[in-house]
């Protein structure tokens, strides 16, 4: 007994000269001094330690750090191996389970012999005032980043060679098993994160629009893709305009999803509306990923885009919110250099209203009629939904459709009620018929 208390009186004794010490530090040691001391063992601290730790932040500026994004997927097939706490999700249209690491976990990884660490790392951001608009509303909500720690002899080996393996693996997995993802604008001006899946089931394959302007857009989209170096050699940026314009019903919006399945890009769906002014666009545009496509549906309706001699009048007023110059530099100037493999689509039903400076080569490189159902796209529509290549009305339907302006989407309607195949294309002809009579009285 008489030991124990001994040893507490010693322990208490050295607790008080500790701190008797630092108080007289305090007190007579200017702080220039004691902050140099600190600062002196933290380097010392730094210098002898064998580790080294790269910080990935999700973004890079305005847009999303691409090397984030490749340590996102790549880390899916390693959370399940060593992570303590994983997250799993899976949507109604997935046919198996997807992983992914929890916030504040660590994944380890091993690289020719080199034992690496990831941690993900996800903090509430302050909220930050936008003085354009709501006061309550926020930017990021959150701050999220990966440190990849690992021993600092090996520097060389992972900047050169484990850094590249990750993005290539990263890719290779996108392209295996991600969906493609539909992307809108939220209420703080953000493309929401990750997007959501788009379902679309519409393909190439059984997208009714007439056969030879089917094969025309394949051609060009194969072409594209595969033009990488053509794009650098012609000191050209690596993206391609389209116009979709015609009557509504013509199929401008399945075909949207016909070149996104095809391609396999991701859509960031843009309503001008949501958009402040030329810097916001500007911004979202920047934040887009390479390989995708940003789609401006009506555009002659979303806003009122003067010529580019009304722009500054219209700014002062504060009739506009985006001007036509501004929407020209995003998608055909400078801002338009910094991504890679994009794809630009506009849809409108009046191409007359659209300025001419909006439609020329270098911003919509291809403009796509889409026109009235003709016998080419029946023959598709009659397959989808009948099953069938060919019946002895269809040379009377083929007739009927060279006389009468009836969209895809009419005859679809027409379709989806038949039940029998023989008098299903007996109404089908007689719905044809009606049709060119109202038309004939109307001229």
């Amino acid at each position: 007994m008489s030991d124990s208390k001994t040893l507490l009186t010693a322990v208490a004794s050295v607790a008080a000269s500790a701190m008797l010490l630092r108080s007289i530090t305090n007190e007579f040691v200017p702080n220039e001094v004691l902050e140099y001391f600190h600062s002196g063992l933290h380097n010392l601290s730094r210098k002898l330690s064998t580790r080294l730790t790269v910080v990935i932040e999700e973004f890079q500026g305005m847009s999303r750090n691409q090397v984030f994004e490749a340590a996102e997927a790549y880390l899916t097939t390693k959370a399940t191996h060593s992570a303590q706490r994983i997250k799993a999700s899976k949507s109604e249209n997935d046919k198996n389970l997807s992983f992914g690491v929890d916030r504040d976990e660590e994944v380890n990884d091993e690289f020719e012999g080199i034992e690496i660490r990831w941690k993900y790392i996800c903090k509430q951001a302050e909220s930050i005032r936008n003085k354009h608009r709501d006061m309550n509303s926020k930017l990021r909500s959150e701050i999220r980043y990966y440190e990849l720690c690992f021993p600092k002899k090996h520097k060389e080996k992972i900047f050169s060679s484990y850094f590249p393996y990750v993005l290539e693996r990263a890719k290779d997995i996108k392209q295996e098993n991600e969906a493609v993802k539909l992307h809108t604008v939220d209420y703080s001006c953000y493309w929401k994160v990750p997007g959501i899946k788009l379902g679309h089931p519409m393909t190439f394959k059984t997208l009714a629009i007439d056969a030879e302007l089917k094969r025309e857009i394949v051609n060009d989209l194969d072409k594209f893709v595969k033009g990488k170096e053509f794009y650098k050699r012609t000191g050209k940026a690596w993206k391609r305009g389209y116009l979709l314009y015609g009557p509504p019903g013509t199929g401008k919006s399945s075909l949207i999803a016909s070149m996104s399945d095809y391609l396999n890009y991701d859509i960031y769906d843009l309503d001008l509306t949501t958009i402040q002014d030329n810097n916001e666009l500007k911004n979202l545009i920047l934040a887009m990923s390479n390989r995708s496509m940003l789609v401006i549906e009506d555009i002659d309706c979303t806003i009122k885009l003067q010529n580019r001699e009304e722009d500054r009048e219209a700014v002062k007023n504060g009739d506009n919110k985006v001007t036509l110059s501004g929407l020209l530099n995003v998608i055909d100037g400078l801002w338009s250099c910094c991504g890679e493999e994009r794809i630009f689509i506009f849809t409108t039903n009046h191409k007359e209203k659209l300025d001419p400076a909006l439609l020329r080569p270098g911003r919509m490189d291809m403009h796509i009629h889409l026109s009235y159902c003709n016998f080419s796209a029946f023959e598709q529509l009659a397959f989808n939904y009948l099953g069938i290549s060919e019946h002895e009305l269809f040379h009377q339907i083929e007739g009927l459709l060279g006389e009468v302006q009836v969209t895809p989407a009419e005859i679809a309607g027409e379709l989806i009620k038949i039940s029998d195949v023989g008098e299903g294309l007996q109404d089908i002809v007689k719905f044809l018929h009606n049709k060119k009579m109202l038309q004939e009285q109307t001229v």
